[in-house]
């Protein structure tokens, strides 16, 4: 008889009491769908996020533009007995020698006794959180008849942006990408179509910009752009704009007009301070602090009313937090012992 296949690192039986292990960006994927991580988050966000502690992040410049970011949290929950951080490094440059700029890892432990439970891909992990923040934002804020998402924007992040709204809105028909190089956009909607994942959805590419932001019910942006690409004037009556790339001052990836015209919700008070659309906006008087709407767990529990009827334009600005890091960990961990 054949002797089994040695199993790899993160494959071998483990006690997870006593033993540290490692989740390959393999496994995560295997074990991971943004379905169930926006279902998780649907459900875990109102029940602990209360009881989930993330300070600031530090960022240490290790260079002139390099950084290292630490994003630590702890939960105080007995359903949630955790605690994580992680690591980022931020490298703009190696877009020079072919690789991402951005790079992560996250480590997990035990909130009860201090012991090291995993370590796992970041990268991966804020990819997949990323998404599935923004595709629950488009479940409670979009239209249930949504028919066509606009995807601007073809980086790492956009096929999980794709992902996250499509298995948050059923009714989603087709998906429309524009980046600033078109061959990125071709090859993503090529790829999507190509997959075997999204039976009955069109994926296109489109060099107009202008015209596919009147064309979208759902428009979903990652891109580190400092010139407004989405304009205001263009958006339908009753769309849902999900902003995701910027996260400083100089940042910005729709115009005022966007914003005064919408009803605006954020992921989480960060936002309010680290996101250039809101904070130039508020500089301008375009947009008062008391006027942004809430965040996303006062969302899901309805202490803010979302979406009041068809017409009303929504927007959703996204920084990212430790919070859903750590609850997406869980799901990863506990999926996988």
């Amino acid at each position: 008889m054949a002797s089994k296949p040695n199993p790899t690192n993160d494959e071998k039986p483990r006690n997870p009491e006593t033993s540290q292990i490692f989740i390959s960006s393999e496994t995560l994927q295997a074990v991971l769908s943004h379905h169930t991580l926006i279902q998780h988050f649907h459900t875990s966000l109102p029940a602990v996020s209360s009881a989930i502690q993330a300070p600031i992040r530090p960022n240490y410049a290790v260079s002139p533009i390099s950084s290292l970011i630490l994003m630590p949290s702890w939960s105080s929950s007995p359903s949630l007995p955790y605690m994580g951080v992680k690591l980022v490094t931020s490298f703009p440059q190696n877009s020079t020698v072919n690789l991402p700029g951005i790079h992560a890892n996250f480590v997990l432990f035990s909130s009860t006794t201090g012991q090291p439970l995993a370590s796992m891909d970041g990268t991966l992990l804020t990819l997949y959180r990323t998404a599935s923040v923004s595709g629950l934002a488009s479940k409670i804020l979009a239209r249930n008849d949504s028919k066509t998402l606009v995807m601007i924007g073809a980086g790492a992040l956009a096929p999980h942006l794709i992902k996250g709204h499509l298995a948050a809105n059923p009714s989603l028909q087709k998906v429309i990408i524009w980046n600033r190089t078109m061959k990125k956009a071709r090859e993503l909607a090529e790829n999507l179509r190509n997959c075997g994942e999204h039976d009955g959805i069109r994926f296109e590419s489109n060099e107009s910009l202008e015209e596919i932001v009147e064309l979208g019910d759902i428009i979903s942006c990652a891109t580190n752009s400092e010139v407004p690409l989405v304009k205001g004037e263009k958006l339908k009556a009753g769309a849902h704009l999900d902003l995701v790339g910027s996260f400083t001052h100089t940042m910005r990836e729709c115009d005022d007009e966007a914003i005064r015209r919408a009803r605006v919700y954020v992921d989480n008070e960060a936002a309010l301070v680290e996101a250039g659309e809101l904070v130039g906006a508020m500089e301008r008087g375009v947009i008062e602090k008391e006027e942004i709407l809430g965040n996303l767990v006062e969302l899901i529990k309805g202490e803010k009313g979302g979406r009041r009827n068809s017409e009303e334009i929504t927007l959703f600005k996204s920084v990212g937090s430790a919070v859903v890091d750590l609850l997406a960990a869980q799901l990863v961990y506990e999926t996988r012992i």
